[in-house]
């Protein structure tokens, strides 16, 4: 060993051996460092294989007693040495184990001395995130919130694409096929082949598409007309099947209430057809009658905009006109509404019930009014309210889970999915230029058609499919399929 007292001898000195009080520095720090880099991957070793968390300073200190002054000795109930601590450092060093099962603390007293141990140890430490990091992570990671793309699947050019908030030209039927009015006429879009065919075209008669709407089956089309008209067209064969009239003034809303028990036509049990029109007017209307109409409703004041039938209760219709008034009917009992909300300050055009839920309903007003408002048409009574902001131009409930996609006109032209009942958003989607009028729903209820005066439809895939097994093309089109003009 090296003596005191400046030795003359020059041999290496023994690594076991130990310093007299005014040793060299220089061989203090070789030392020290020999001894220390074992200890190291000992250290790291049993914390990674056995989940031990032990402080190699400690491990070093307790076998050449160097350091003693350095790390905390706070004992625990058996006199153990206390875990690693986090702090600032997000490098520093704990075993998954001792992560998964230690309640970390602070203390500020031991800080400064635990500080230059963790630094040491959080060196071989290849994981950017601390051990709270890690520990806060599966909160996160075990809610897989479904990624909506920001862009749309596809876009179609639409051209005289009518923008006027009060028509309704876009509907999506069972059969997978898309109809659209456009100008004088009406044209088919197949979402499975991209086929385009016209159905229909209205210029002889001078007379303009205001409303399309496809009966449950996804076999009849109606049209409505701004002469105040409806035909009754035979989609697959093309031919139209008859012309119903009654309105004095363009029909701006359609919505079709399938034969529930498959009976003999009447009002209250037979496939009707509703139609709503700026002479204010609701018609009920049986295809298979011979009169133009089997029931009319008279309650607005103004043009009706909105018509929606319930999907449980198939009695009862709802229906939201420009006097901000939002009416519910059951047409089995009354003629008159059993319920008249009056709590919007402008047109009322958006309608939805929920499909999950028996007797809800939800409803969106215009551009002084922005709101969206849901009511329990059971009881008679407003839920919530909920102010996006803008203009509530549509709104559809999804069928595959409990949300709500909402599309907006002026100011912000977007489209919002929202979550029910908390009302966060999921995501908001831009790209049309002018106020988002037109909105569909595919028949596996994963995407959605947008139309807006900018004359384009946009495919958006918000809403997960029946099949959690979808893919991002979903069920309509295969992925990367161009987009094309319809007409």
């Amino acid at each position: 060993a090296g003596g005191a007292g400046g030795g003359t001898d020059t041999t290496t000195p023994d690594v076991d051996a130990t310093f007299s009080d005014d040793g060299d520095q220089d061989s203090s720090e070789r030392h020290d460092l020999v001894h220390r880099q074992p200890l190291l991957y000992d250290a790291l070793l049993r914390s990674e294989m056995l989940g031990e968390n032990i402080d190699p300073a400690a491990r070093q200190s307790m076998h050449s007693g160097i350091g003693m002054n350095n790390y905390s000795t706070s004992h625990q109930g058996n006199g153990a040495l206390s875990p690693f601590r986090e702090r600032s450092n997000n490098l520093s060093f704990v075993s998954p184990y001792h992560a998964m099962n230690t309640v970390v603390t602070y203390d500020h007293d031991v800080n400064r001395r635990e500080s230059e141990h963790q630094s040491i140890v959080g060196s071989f430490n290849l994981s950017p995130v601390s051990s709270m990091g890690r520990q806060r992570m599966p909160r996160f990671t075990d809610r897989c919130k479904r990624k909506i793309a920001k862009v749309p699947t596809k876009v179609l050019d639409a051209p005289s694409l009518q923008d006027d908030f009060y028509l309704n030209l876009v509907d999506w039927s069972s059969q997978n096929v898309l109809a659209v009015g456009l100008g004088n006429c009406v044209y088919l879009w197949s979402a499975a082949t991209s086929k385009v065919t016209q159905l229909c075209d209205l210029s002889d008669t001078e007379d303009v598409v205001t409303s399309v709407a496809w009966s449950e089956g996804g076999r009849h089309l109606a049209v409505g007309s701004s002469r105040g008209e409806v035909q009754l067209w035979d989609a697959s064969n093309q031919k139209l099947i008859r012309v119903m009239g009654g309105h004095s003034a363009r029909i701006g809303a359609l919505s079709w209430k399938q034969n529930a028990s498959g009976g003999a036509p009447s009002a209250g049990s037979s496939s009707l057809l509703a139609s709503g029109s700026r002479d204010r007017l609701i018609h009920l209307r049986d295809p298979r009658s011979e009169s133009a109409y089997e029931m009319r409703l008279c309650a607005h004041k103004q043009e009706v905009c909105g018509l929606k039938w319930s999907f449980d209760e198939r009695s009862m219709l709802a229906s939201g006109g420009n006097d901000n008034k939002l009416l519910v009917w059951d047409i089995k009992k009354h003629t008159s509404p059993v319920h008249s909300f009056g709590d919007h300050t402008a047109a009322v055009k958006a309608i939805t019930w929920s499909p999950h839920q028996h007797g809800l309903l939800a409803s969106g007003g215009g551009t002084a009014d922005r709101c969206i408002r849901f009511w329990n048409c059971l009881t008679g009574n407003g839920i919530n309210c909920i102010d996006t902001g803008s203009q509530v131009c549509n709104l559809a409930w999804s069928k595959n889970c409990n949300e709500i996609v909402s599309t907006h006109g002026y100011s912000l032209n977007q489209i919002v999915v929202w979550k029910y009942p908390s009302m966060q958003k999921i995501a908001t989607l831009t790209g049309h230029t002018y106020r988002v009028l037109y909105l569909a729903v595919s028949p596996d209820g994963s995407t959605i058609v947008t139309g807006a005066g900018d004359e384009t439809l946009r495919f958006w895939q918000v809403f997960p499919g029946p099949q959690k097994e979808n893919k991002a093309g979903g069920l309509l089109f295969p992925a990367g399929m161009p987009g094309s003009v319809i007409r």
